[in-house]
Formats: C-alpha cells, sequence, structure tokens
C-alpha cells in the first residue's frame, strides 16, 4: 500500500524513538505569538537553555492588539506588557519578529501563509489551537500548549505519538452561494465536536480540489473544531501557484527543485487510511451554528432541534444546555433571528477573498438601523489590498467599521467585545460560552456572505435571497 501525506511527512521528520514508545518529531517551522509564549520563555530561562534554532521561528502579535488605536501605550497594561514581553523574547534571542511597524504584522495564522514561510511537506506548530490552519498548503500542522512550545525553543522537536488518518472526501458540485466555510460547519456537524480526536483529517474529494487555497485554509482552520489534531489538503498546482513569488518561497533553480519536492510528498493513490468519509457537496446548505459548539448548526432553512430527539443522553444534555444559554426554542427556525453585532475577520474568514466576496454584494445597502457591524482584515497586507481594490472604502460607505488588523472579536482578549448577552453573527471559528468576551453573549458562526446578510437586515438571513447575484453570478 501507499503512503499518505501524513506518514511520509512524520517518517522525514522522526529524530528517534522514546523509552515511552513516543516520536521524537522534527520541528520545522514554529509561530510564535504573545499570549502562549513568554511562559515558554520564562521556563526556558529557568531551566539556563538557550534557544535551538532562532532561525526556525517566526513571532507576530496578534491576539491583545486593539483594532480601532494602535497607538502605544495600550489602554490594556497586560495587552502592553505581554508585547513588550514578545518583543523582549525575540529581541534576545534573535527571533524574526512581524511587529506593528512591519507591515508584515496579522494573525499569526494569516502572515505565515500570505509569506510564504508555510510550505508543504513541513511540520509546522504553534501555542495556538488553530494551528491547522497551515495544513492548507501540504503541512503537518498542530496547536501545541505552552510546555511544548518550551520544548520545541529548547531541542526543536516534539515528543508526541502518530495521529491515525482519516480521509474527508468531499464530492460532487456545491450549491450556488455555499463556501468554504459551510463546507467546515457542515463537516465539523456530520463527524461531531469530538469526532476527529485521535485523528489527523486529510480532506479531499472534487470539491477540495475545487476550491481556492484560502477556501482550503478556512477548511483547514476549522479542523480542531472538530477535535481533529491536524487537518491538511495535499499539495497540488493550486499550491504552488499560491506560493510563488511570496517573500519566504523558494525562488530561481530551488523553485523547481522544492516543487518537485512538494509533489512527492502528496499522498499516493494506493495510500491506506484508517477511516474514510464522504459527504455529498448537494447535501451542503448555507449553514448557521445555534449552540455552543461548532458542531451544533443547521441549515439557513433547517429549525433547531429538540433535547429529546437526540440519539444519546449526553446529546440531549448538551443540546438542553445549549437552548438555555442561546435563549432559543427546540423547533425555532434559524432564518429571522434577530442579531445585534455582526463581525467579519479572524483567521477562519479575514483573508482578502472574504472581502473580496463581500464587497460586492453591499454596494447600494447599508448596515440594518441598530446594528454594529465590525469588518477586520486578519493582517496588514490583506488591509493594503483591501484599501488599493476600493474594499474598504465599500465597506466604511454600508456603515461597517473597518479595523486595523488583529483577531478582534473571536476571541476578546483585546477591546472588541460583546455587552450583555448580544447576539453575534460571525465569521470566526468558536461559539463557546463567553467566547467573544461576555459572560452571557451569543455567537451564530455563519460564513462572511451570510454575515452580510445578517448586516443589512438585522437577522439571520439567506444571502442567496437577500443578494441574489449570488445565484445569478454562480
Amino acid at each position: 500500500m501507499g503512503k499518505t501525506l501524513y506518514r511520509k511527512v512524520w517518517e522525514a521528520h522522526s529524530a528517534g524513538i522514546l523509552p515511552d514508545g513516543r516520536t521524537q518529531l522534527f520541528i520545522d517551522t514554529m509561530y510564535l505569538h504573545e499570549v502562549t509564549s513568554p511562559q515558554a520563555f520564562a521556563m526556558l530561562r529557568e531551566l539556563g537553555l538557550p534557544v535551538l534554532h532562532p532561525e526556525r521561528l517566526f513571532a507576530v502579535p496578534d491576539h491583545i492588539i486593539p483594532t480601532d488605536d494602535q497607538t502605544e501605550p495600550y489602554a490594556d497594561p497586560r495587552a502592553a506588557t505581554m508585547l513588550n514581553e514578545l518583543r523582549r523574547n525575540c529581541r534576545d534571542n534573535n527571533i524574526r519578529l512581524f511587529d506593528l511597524p512591519s507591515g508584515q504584522q496579522g494573525i499569526v495564522h494569516m502572515v505565515g501563509p500570505e509569506l510564504g514561510i508555510s510550505q508543504p511537506g513541513m511540520t509546522i506548530v504553534c501555542g495556538d489551537s488553530h494551528t491547522a490552519t497551515h495544513g492548507a498548503v501540504g503541512a503537518v500542522a498542530m496547536g501545541i500548549g505552552t510546555t511544548q512550545v518550551r520544548d520545541v525553543l529548547a531541542t526543536q522537536t516534539l515528543a508526541m505519538s502518530p495521529l491515525k488518518v482519516r480521509a474527508v472526501r468531499v464530492e460532487g458540485t456545491l450549491k450556488p452561494g455555499v463556501t468554504a466555510k459551510d463546507v467546515a460547519l457542515h463537516i465539523i456537524h456530520r463527524l461531531g465536536a469530538d469526532g476527529g480526536l485521535g485523528y489527523a483529517y486529510e480532506f479531499g474529494g472534487s470539491v477540495i480540489r475545487d476550491m481556492e487555497m484560502d477556501g482550503r485554509l478556512t477548511v483547514c482552520n476549522l479542523a480542531i473544531e472538530g477535535a481533529a489534531r491536524c487537518g491538511y489538503i495535499n499539495p497540488d498546482e493550486k499550491t504552488f501557484e499560491y506560493l510563488k513569488g511570496r517573500p519566504y518561497a523558494p525562488k530561481g533553480a530551488d523553485w523547481d527543485a522544492a516543487v518537485a519536492r512538494w509533489k512527492a510528498v502528496a499522498s499516493d493513490a494506493d495510500a491506506e487510511y484508517d477511516d474514510i468519509v464522504t459527504i455529498d457537496a448537494a447535501d451542503i446548505e448555507p449553514t448557521v451554528t445555534w449552540g455552543i459548539s461548532p458542531d451544533m448548526g443547521i441549515g439557513i432553512n433547517g429549525t433547531i432541534p429538540a433535547p429529546e430527539e437526540a440519539a444519546d443522553d449526553e446529546t440531549r444534555k448538551a443540546r438542553a444546555a445549549a437552548l438555555e444559554y442561546m435563549k432559543l426554542q427546540a423547533g425555532q427556525p434559524i432564518k429571522g433571528l434577530p442579531v445585534d453585532v455582526v463581525f467579519i475577520g479572524s483567521c477562519t474568514n479575514g483573508r482578502i477573498s472574504d472581502f473580496r466576496a463581500v464587497a460586492p454584494l453591499l454596494k447600494g445597502r447599508h448596515v440594518a438601523e441598530g446594528i454594529r457591524a465590525l469588518a477586520v482584515p486578519g493582517s496588514q497586507m490583506t488591509a493594503r489590498q483591501c484599501e488599493e481594490e476600493g474594499i474598504a472604502d465599500t465597506f466604511r460607505a454600508a456603515g461597517f467599521e473597518w479595523r486595523l488588523p488583529g483577531c478582534s472579536m473571536c476571541l476578546a482578549m483585546n477591546p472588541d467585545r460583546l455587552v450583555g448577552d448580544q447576539v453575534c453573527a460571525s465569521t470566526s471559528n468558536r461559539n463557546f460560552k463567553g467566547r467573544q468576551g461576555s459572560p452571557t453573549g451569543r455567537t451564530l458562526l455563519m460564513s462572511p456572505v451570510m454575515a452580510a446578510a445578517a448586516a443589512v437586515t438585522g437577522r439571520v438571513s439567506d444571502a442567496r435571497e437577500v443578494f441574489p447575484s449570488i445565484v445569478s453570478n454562480s
């Protein structure tokens, strides 16, 4: 039998087997940000150990960065402390930092691919759960804990056991108005929030092959929300075209050699998988989450499920708790639910393609009265593109607050937060209790075009009905 990309990368990066049976896995690249790295550097100093391979480390501040005014010092002293600690650690250890004045700052999982640092066949880690994003270029990318960040700083290796590999194949043709975000939410709903425990997900099938790189990044970003430690897509011509010419991508003769290596790392046609799941694209609708876990999602024309309809007691309890927190009723249509806030951004949907998709829909329209709408590009590079293409002006004219790059309202470690029990139509990745800053705030995950529809109508709406061009132009 042939080998999967995961197995090829694992075997190529194995530095040996530890006494407890785990593999000592060599890590090509580690990304750092200001939230999980300070403790790791402090532990390293306590041990009297140096950073072994600073040239393989890249740092960027993102979680705590304000998106309205980035003038320092910040109003939040904790944010200022974390940022300055990141700067100190990078300076003391000769680590490349994409700081705010660099023009390359942004959310870590956007900066890496945009700069061409993340490449096929790599092992990539970061002290952030959504590191799986980088798997879209054909890398094995995983979020790790702070003590593991320390270990990689000191040894450039990670001790872990290999994962099983599940092929998740999405076949067929997507309906008009169905996006990569809907595909990802559908997969999570289908396989469950814990369905990927112990697995790496290899996303494939005709839908994934036809998907542009930004969409692939979105799908892999959400792999962890289905409990998969990593999610990846085999590199192909779209991958190579995406990476070509980026600052850290190989150049000249090195490029040709790199492409040859990257082609070889893709899963073999006869690769053996631990599990294979096939999903019919025709079953995927524009999807909205209604509960407090990303797997609690339904199509836009669906109704909120009743606890008693669940197949097991655990799911019944989870649904009942979600209904209570979200202040919803079983059997209630999701379409028409009023919202208070709309957020378009995050490492899930803060890319240039997301804003390009929404901007034409907003022309001649305006955010509904009483709705607060935020548009937050995920990186300074994306922000510049939006300004140059007139996208930012379109959002501003429609009544959106056009913000500076950062994680923003995805996780509320910065001033962008919900208030009270506000309902937010969000393009981010998690709808956990209190995720967006208020202990009673309520999050509905959806795609950028669905969020735009919510912004102009003031309620959860079918973007295909609000913006008929989505269907007519497909």
